[in-house]
């Protein structure tokens, strides 16, 4: 490797808010990697509930192991990672979160891309070992948008759990967003931004983290609902994406304008034959366009196949309701988010 894709000169930069229960394991699997970063750099988000003192714990026990602390009062994990950029030492950074464990040879995988001198960003993948039904569903989502992405060059999105940029272009181009108050959309944003320069990202699904997904219907759908919220101001800042991009299908779009427009739909009760089917008609086009992703799922996982078009109702309203909401909130004209 060239000295730009040597994993001893990347910074892994984790923010970090009431991670204690999580964070041992972290540690350990960033200890263990098949090769190890430069440094680690936590990033305290104001956590309260002993994560700081655990962290040192973590050091005491590992004298040896490079892991910077940090802190800064709650102010988001956007904050917290350009904290972390401003104060590392290597030419790559490595982005992950606390909830997420490394697979062993996640570092190595994250800066293998690198020796293409004109890659400047990489997205590594989820993996999920849950039994839920709900959580296998929320897994085989991603994957879905994986097999988009692997089939593609280059690519216009990069997640936060698994992500990697080089220190200079990161700089030069702004950094997270810190505007965005939770993690709602800044990493999307960046990765929007690089890409209508036309700046090089790529897919490496070699690079695996391990994470929880939602394993309940009413949690994967209040995620959902705020995603759709923030991609108000997402799309917003840019509206080309809303049309295509590398990571999200377009039945899901479908799917959500249909539900966004259903409520419109009722009116045709009140109107002439036929028009009393047409709210019939447009749930039954939602079902319609999710039977392709459920047909592959069931492949996948017959159960969750099974269950998949009822999922993605529901998952369409969900998305709907926080699109509305945040109309409704004026992320479309608010000055304080330009």
């Amino acid at each position: 490797m060239n000295a730009t894709s040597d994993s001893r000169s990347a910074s892994v930069i984790i923010p970090m808010y009431n991670a204690h229960e999580d964070l041992g394991d972290l540690l350990e699997a960033l200890a263990n990697q098949s090769s190890p970063p430069l440094e680690v750099i936590l990033v305290d988000d104001g956590s309260t509930d002993g994560s700081m003192e655990r962290a040192r714990t973590w050091v005491e026990s590992h004298p040896d192991f490079p892991l910077r602390i940090l802190s800064q009062e709650n102010q988001g994990p956007a904050k917290a990672r350009n904290y972390g950029a401003e104060e590392s030492s290597g030419e790559i950074l490595l982005f992950t979160d606390s909830d997420c464990l490394p697979d062993q040879g996640w570092v190595e995988g994250m800066v293998a891309p690198f020796e293409d001198p004109s890659v400047v960003g990489v997205q590594g993948v989820y993996r999920s070992q849950q039994p839920e039904v709900m959580a296998r569903f929320a897994q085989l989502e991603i994957e879905d948008r994986y097999r988009r992405m692997k089939s593609r060059p280059t690519i216009d999105f990069i997640g936060t759990y698994s992500a990697a940029y080089r220190k200079s272009v990161f700089i030069e181009q702004g950094r997270f967003d810190d505007r965005f108050p939770i993690a709602s959309g800044e990493d999307a944003d960046f990765s929007y931004r690089l890409a209508a320069k036309g700046l090089k990202m790529v897919f490496q699904p070699e690079a695996v983290v391990y994470h929880r997904h939602p394993n309940t219907l009413p949690k994967y759908l209040s995620q959902k609902f705020w995603r759709a919220y923030w991609r108000n101001l997402l799309y917003r800042r840019h509206s080309s994406r809303i049309l295509k991009d590398s990571y999200t299908p377009q039945a899901l779009k479908f799917e959500t304008v249909l539900a966004i427009l259903f409520p419109f739909s009722l009116i045709g009760l009140f109107l002439p034959s036929p028009w009393e089917f047409l709210p019939l008609a447009m749930l039954a086009a939602i079902i319609g366009f999710s039977l392709p992703f459920s047909l592959w799922v069931l492949g996948k996982d017959p159960v969750v196949g099974i269950v998949s078009p009822i999922v993605i109702f529901f998952r369409s309203f969900a998305f709907a309701l926080g699109t509305g909401r945040g109309l409704l909130k004026g992320l479309w004209v608010n000055e304080d988010y330009l």
